[in-house]
């Protein structure tokens, strides 16, 4: 096991009819609705990394916020063991969505309100970051960093 942290991204975007949204993707194995994580990328800052997870798991681009809005923990199986780890949450608006990404075929993607995600997401802490978004925008954030690329840098 590297490390006892990962990073993830909240994929959100501002609908002109629905309001504010999040998007969420299945794991892989037990198919419940997760926010796109995985590990820190060697040589790269962790926000980044959190938007990369964003591409490859959800084929989503955007704006990366490079300071955490939170974090949460969850119970991690590799190799028939329990891990505990913290996710450190970065937000990241979505300025591109693609037909085809590197696990189009292993998740499914979705976008939901705020509240519909919280409800859905297992993790009491990640409920209670998804349900204060609203206080998050870009306007009231501070700066995004560079729209995200695709794959490591």
């Amino acid at each position: 096991m590297p490390k006892r942290y990962q990073v993830a991204a909240i994929p959100f975007r501002q609908h002109i009819i629905k309001g504010s949204q999040v998007l969420l993707v299945t794991s892989r194995e037990t198919r419940r609705w997760v926010v796109p994580k995985g590990w820190p990328w060697p040589h790269v800052a962790d926000h980044e990394a959190a938007a990369g997870e964003a591409w490859e798991e959800a084929g989503v681009r955007g704006r990366v916020m490079p300071k955490k809005i939170g974090k949460f923990t969850y119970n991690k199986r590799r190799n028939e063991k329990v891990y505990q780890l913290k996710v450190f949450v970065y937000l990241l608006e979505v300025t591109a969505e693609a037909d085809d990404w590197p696990e189009v075929d292993q998740r499914e993607r979705k976008w939901f309100t705020q509240v519909e995600a919280s409800c859905l997401v297992d993790e009491p802490e990640l409920k209670s970051i998804l349900l204060e978004l609203g206080e998050r925008t870009p306007a009231t954030s501070g700066p995004f960093d560079r729209t995200s690329q695709p794959g490591r840098p």
